[in-house]
């Protein structure tokens, strides 16, 4: 007997901001397994800025979503069925499916992993633990090459990806200044996240000038999840040999048709020998075990802290994906569709 569903999927291509009515609900039938398949019911999905790109029916780093396409994202689930036997029945999983109550999915396509350490709720293992916090951690790590001793800024530092590099750069021995929008964020970085300092970009007049008071000695490393305009605020900031890390760009993935700032201050890149790079997270995933336990040690050992907003059904995930864009959210947004299997209290 087929089982039940329901996805949401693309009613409309976006212009601007998202809004709710540009998804819709729709039911669908799972299809019977084949050999070496399982299914899986998401317990949470999760809702990301980076989702933007794929939505309004153009190219980006990623080929657009047709109207009618389920969108997607990030989520973790349980396997209620299996035919195979690298999966059996009640293993815990992330998976990359789309906003989806169930998934079907073949074992050794895609990507899927397998949850081994309980030790912390699921939900971090969708933030802190998943993406976001393997991007901050390869981002830093690998694409920064951070040292410690040195001065590092983090943009959209309240965010998912944000919140977990400035934490990482902190424990790694590193001055830590992060940028984020309001004073409530602002106080959260430095109290719970505990950073040197964080700069309300709403509050100050010259972000530059703020981040120079801030680090009068200069930037090593400049950890962007915002876009160029940031960037070209800190390049002037930025001591010899000083390291750019692309991570995001939430400034440009609303303007469409419309070009985005380009960089002024690109002399410095000589001057000053800088690099900037971006990364695909997923170009790490052989090292992703790894640096998944060492994170895990760290959250476990209370040097990391995150957040997240858990927002309860289906019918809330566009409304919760909008706001992301008019900074609505607390740290990592998801959606939970039914109680975590292993009965970690929310």
């Amino acid at each position: 007997m087929a089982t039940e569903s329901r996805r949401i999927v693309l009613a409309r291509h976006c212009r601007g901001l998202p809004q709710p009515d540009d998804f819709r609900i729709e039911g669908f039938d799972c299809p019977d397994l084949k050999d070496g398949q399982v299914l899986v019911r998401n317990i949470l999905l999760s809702v990301d800025p980076g989702t933007r790109a794929r939505l309004s029916g153009k190219a980006s780093y990623v080929p657009p979503l047709p109207l009618g396409g389920v969108v997607g994202a990030f989520s973790a689930g349980e396997v209620i069925e299996s035919r195979s036997d690298k999966l059996p029945v009640g293993s815990v999983v992330t998976l990359a499916d789309g906003w989806s109550e169930h998934a079907v999915l073949t074992v050794g396509r895609g990507f899927m992993r397998r949850i081994g350490d309980r030790r912390l709720p699921l939900r971090a293992w969708l933030g802190v633990l998943g993406v976001s916090g393997m991007t901050a951690w390869f981002g830093l790590n690998r694409v920064g090459e951070m040292k410690a001793g040195e001065t590092v800024v983090v943009t959209s530092a309240a965010g998912a990806v944000g919140s977990a590099a400035a934490q990482i750069a902190r424990v790694a021995g590193c001055r830590v200044i992060g940028v984020a929008g309001g004073p409530e964020k602002c106080a959260w970085l430095t109290g719970v996240a505990r950073l040197d300092a964080a700069v309300d970009y709403k509050a100050v007049p010259d972000i530059g000038a703020a981040l120079k008071d801030l680090a009068p000695k200069g930037v090593d490393i400049l950890f962007d999840n915002v876009g160029n305009a940031m960037i070209d605020t800190v390049i002037p900031l930025m001591n010899v040999n000083g390291r750019i890390v692309v991570s995001g760009q939430m400034d440009a993935y609303n303007r469409d048709d419309e070009p985005g700032p380009g960089l002024v201050n690109t002399r410095a890149f000589i001057t000053h020998r800088l690099k900037m790079q971006g990364l695909v997270v997923f170009d790490d995933l052989p090292q992703w075990g790894a640096a998944e336990a060492a994170m895990a040690d760290h959250l476990v050992a209370g040097e990391i802290a995150w957040r997240d907003e858990v927002i309860d059904g289906l019918e809330a995930t566009p409304a919760a994906f909008a706001g992301l864009f008019t900074g609505q959210n607390r740290g990592r947004r998801m959606i939970r569709l039914c109680p975590d299997p292993a009965g970690f209290p929310e």
